[in-house]
């Protein structure tokens, strides 16, 4: 029937359309392209959940009520693009934003809401102390400060170990505070008097990269590590003295410690699991797998509930019978927003547009949409033969999605990948490939060749030395490349310049290499056309090589940024993001074609894909999605 009603909504609707088609270059508004209710930093208080959102603007801090299971109010923060970071003093929650990186302190016991502080452009994790003040974590500085709610003063405590630019995970005592570091794991205690900085880490566990996630009760720290999985618990008087749990996974997220017990609960990713910690037995056992890749970003224990915060849902485990039950904090009052979308494609009578943990599926000849859990983030979607491919952040995942249906994980590209950047399909070669960039503090990206029919999967790492893979074209079995000096983040780049580079499908060899635009960092697009590869640099600077003699033969200017091209028939359309513009291919002439877009997105190329039948192009205007007539 699903398939029946689709045939008619493409065949009835067009011939209408046809005869009253609109001229090139009309806007078509289709209402917000994603739509979320999606948390980040949460923190208990008094029985109640407080939960701020990510990605949407202005922010929202809905207060869930453990009783009666309903967002029953809310607060809106008016600077932040989210909220990672929440900590509470008695009745009053503090929320850590990012860009900018403010503090605010929320009175629960009313409405006033008041930015108390500011501190760098990302407040990545708050901590209060006993005696009530406030301690934060920052990015890009990887600095700790303070905040006295009762002088209103700030201290600065400077970087946690300088070169470091991450502090994720923070935790206090009568004392010290315990900040944990990435890109590259350090665990520092910096005394609060004095402010003198010393590192617990053990020695052995210095490879990792993120100390990720921290939780502290009664003298014992525990730790998460990334990207191993593994937690340790750390005697804070003797920090030689500590316990090792191996989880089966690559991120610790979420931990509590259950001193009545003596338990450790923790949530590990991907494979979204639950887990217990007896410390008496020095067993790990599963509780509970909400969903495949659930991604628990707090745990708090209230008496013989154990609850969690995923993503959109509150969980509850009950530690006596075992039972897990959820609700979806959209139906619990707290309403979805627009969000900044990652990610477009379109089939023809759908077009996707992916965002925080899920996908939007935009039905043309319907005028609905409907949203599609993800466990993770959509970077890049390609429709191959009537299925949605999606390669995923984090752990660089693909994930296909057939229409009417949720989208299911098929592989991992690994090699210390992390986040997808670009993807295409060659139907002649039957190849999804897909360029990446890797783990935190990692370097040398990865080209993954993917056969969807078959499951074949082939990755080569660093094939551009010590650079991502940032833009990916293929054509006569071809794989050309383009890089992007930046590794994984918080490294620090070590080439100079972005590379093209062609691959060979039948071998798998790297045949040739140039830099095409020198002192360009990211070759930012690339798509071929006849006998041409066209790119843009992040400079704007929009080049022509010759396939056969490897040189540029040409070049024009573009708006810098992070464009994205679409070539449909032999015209090209490109945008930044502000206008789309036509390109003749053979010419190189750039004339503007639509402007005044201004479109928001969360990062990565801007969001812009063409109708299969050539008819239309879809993009964004704010954060609305919008059909554009060819």
């Amino acid at each position: 029937m699903l398939l029946s009603l689709t045939t008619l909504a493409l065949v009835v609707p067009s011939a209408a359309a046809h005869a009253e088609e609109p001229p090139p270059g009309t806007v078509t508004d289709l209402g917000p392209a994603s739509e979320v209710t999606s948390v980040n930093g949460s923190e208990l208080v008094d029985g109640v959940i407080y939960t701020a959102t990510g990605g949407v603007s202005p922010i929202v801090v809905g207060a869930y009520d453990l009783d009666t299971h309903r967002v029953d109010r809310s607060y809106h923060l008016p600077t932040g693009g989210g909220a990672w970071a929440t900590a509470a003093v008695g009745t009053d929650l503090y929320v850590g934003t990012y860009t900018p990186g403010d503090l605010y302190r929320i009175d629960t016991t009313g409405t006033a809401v008041t930015k108390v502080a500011t501190a760098d452009s990302f407040i990545w994790a708050l901590a209060a102390s006993p005696d009530g003040v406030v301690y934060g974590g920052t990015y890009p500085g990887g600095r700790v400060f303070a905040y006295d709610p009762v002088t209103g003063a700030t201290r600065d405590y400077g970087a946690a170990v300088p070169g470091e630019q991450y502090v994720r995970s923070i935790a206090v005592d009568a004392t010290t505070i315990y900040a944990g570091v990435g890109s590259h794991a350090h665990l520092i205690a910096i005394d609060r008097v004095t402010g003198a900085k010393r590192e617990i880490l053990p020695p052995a566990y210095a490879d990792r990269t993120f100390v990720a996630t921290l939780a502290l009760n009664d003298g014992i720290l525990a730790a998460g590590l990334s990207a191993t999985g593994t937690m340790l618990l750390i005697d804070t008087a003797d920090p030689t003295r500590y316990e090792v749990v191996q989880t089966h996974d690559n991120y610790v997220t979420a931990i509590a410690i259950d001193p009545s017990r003596n338990d450790v609960y923790l949530g590990t990713r991907p494979s979204g699991t639950l887990h217990r910690y007896d410390r008496d037995t020095g067993q790990l056992s599963t509780l509970a797998v909400p969903y495949d890749g659930a991604s628990f970003g707090r745990l708090f224990v209230t008496g013989d509930q154990l609850r969690g915060v995923v993503t959109n849902t509150i969980v509850t485990y009950d530690l006596t019978t075992g039972a897990l039950s959820g609700v979806d904090l959209t139906q619990a009052g707290m309403p979805p927003a627009p969000e900044l979308a990652m990610a477009i494609a379109t089939d023809g009578p759908r077009v996707y547009v992916s965002g925080k943990a899920g996908v939007h599926v935009h039905d043309l000849a319907a005028g609905t949409s409907t949203r599609r859990f993800l466990p993770g983030e959509a970077k890049a979607m390609t429709p191959v033969g009537g299925r949605l491919w999606m390669s995923v952040y984090t752990l660089a995942y693909l994930f296909r999605m057939a229409p009417g249906e949720d989208p299911r994980r098929v592989t991992t590209i690994g090699h210390e990948q992390t986040r997808p950047l670009d993807a295409v399909y060659s139907p002649t070669d039957k190849l999804l490939v897909v360029g990446t960039e890797p783990e935190y503090g990692r370097y040398g990206g990865a080209v993954a060749f993917y056969d969807p029919g078959s499951g074949a999967l082939d990755v080569q790492r660093d094939v551009i030395v010590d650079q991502s893979i940032r833009s990916v074209a293929v054509k006569h079995g071809t794989a050309y490349l383009g890089s992007s000096v930046n590794n994984g983040l918080g490294t620090t780049p070590r080439a100079t310049e972005a590379k093209l580079a062609a691959v060979d499908l039948a071998t798998r060899t790297t045949t040739w290499e140039i830099v095409p635009v020198p002192g360009a960092k990211q070759i930012v697009e690339l798509i071929t056309t006849g006998d041409r590869i066209l790119g843009v640099t992040e400079t704007g600077v929009l080049f022509a090589v010759d396939r056969r003699t490897h040189a540029v033969v040409a070049t024009t200017a573009v708006a810098a940024g992070q464009t994205t091209m679409v070539q449909v028939g032999d015209v090209v359309y490109g945008t930044s993001g502000k206008d789309v513009w036509r390109l003749d291919p053979a010419t190189l002439t750039v004339t503007p074609f639509v402007t005044g877009l201004n479109a928001q997105w969360y990062a990565g190329s801007a969001l812009l894909t063409a109708a299969p039948d050539g008819s239309a192009l879809y993009a964004l205007r704010g954060r609305n999605l919008v059909r554009i007539q060819l």
